[in-house]
């Protein structure tokens, strides 16, 4: 499974990073591979100031050794030898009219002494955060969503919606980072699926992510905008740094186990404000943005 799922990343982060270098017509990612001192390392794709894409990573890692004890301690587990690949995504756009987008899809494996695996699970997720709402770019989003998670059990699309509402949420600021997507995490061989099920699912997914975003990327990229726009689009970065930095539980546990800063922090964006108690505008854009981030909604009408 590990070398199944060490591949398929492989090939969709020369899919995803080629469509999006398409898309974007001005830029490309530059490639740097990193090695994990305790083994195992990756690839980080970086593509920066774009016609498109003012930032954007797509990083794989592929990494193994022996668990550090917060990691234990997190994991709630003993064993202590693993193997864990993934591929993490983040997308922040120059036009403030364009959503940022984030994605990750990965995989988990112990081994006890004898190098058995002992167990093994798959994580992801995909969730979209957009500055002004298109509410059918919304709808689109979700129900790509919507319709990887109907192909292989219906009732996957609410429940990861959910899970992914609970988790995207600043709870400093009792709001959303975004509109949500899917997430999911600890999916486990069980009487009802197996692991090459969870594989099916969780690479499905995968498959989706560009179908979800750049259809939404084209229709507004080209849209006029004015500095009051990128104003706002840089304050609500704000929002997601904030989110990444004090929530987010990949961003702690790297900082914490001394992971590599540079593909940890890719995800945050290159121009971001702060500004003292900012408030949009009564019956305004921005205002409507807000509103919707305070309560999770169901785009897609079941």
């Amino acid at each position: 499974m590990k070398k199944r799922f060490s591949s398929y990343i492989d090939q969709l982060q020369d899919r995803i990073s080629s469509a999006l270098e398409e898309i974007d017509g001005a830029a490309r990612f530059q490639i740097d591979n990193w090695e994990r001192p305790g083994g195992g390392g990756g690839q980080s794709r970086i593509l920066e100031n774009g016609g498109v894409f003012e930032k954007g990573g797509v990083n794989v890692s592929k990494v193994y050794g022996q668990l550090p004890e917060p990691m234990k301690a997190y994991l709630k587990v003993e064993q202590g030898d693993f193997f864990a690949c993934g591929i993490s995504l983040v997308i922040h756009p120059n036009s403030p009219l364009v959503p940022t987008v984030h994605a990750n899809f990965r995989y988990f494996e112990l081994y006890d002494n004898n190098k058995e695996v002992v167990d093994q699970w798959f994580g992801g997720g995909i969730d979209l955060t957009p500055y002004y709402l298109f509410d059918e770019d919304v709808v689109h989003f979700h129900q790509q969503c919507k319709s990887v998670c109907d192909a292989h059990d219906p009732a996957f699309y609410q429940t990861f919606k959910d899970k992914c509402d609970r988790y995207f949420w600043n709870t400093h600021r009792n709001e959303a980072r975004g509109v949500g997507g899917l997430f999911f995490d600890y999916c486990r061989a069980s009487d009802e699926r197996s692991i090459e099920q969870w594989f099916d699912f969780v690479t499905a997914a995968g498959d989706a992510f560009l179908d979800c975003y750049t259809p939404i990327v084209n229709k507004r990229k080209d849209l006029p905008f004015g500095p009051e726009q990128r104003n706002w689009q840089e304050l609500r970065r704000g929002r997601y740094v904030e989110f990444n930095l004090i929530h987010d539980k990949g961003t702690l546990f790297g900082l914490k186990t001394q992971g590599r800063i540079e593909s940890i922090l890719m995800s945050l964006p290159p121009a971001v404000q702060w500004k003292y108690n900012v408030s949009p505008a009564p019956d305004s854009e921005e205002e409507r943005l807000v509103r919707v981030l305070q309560k999770p909604i169901n785009w897609i009408k079941q």
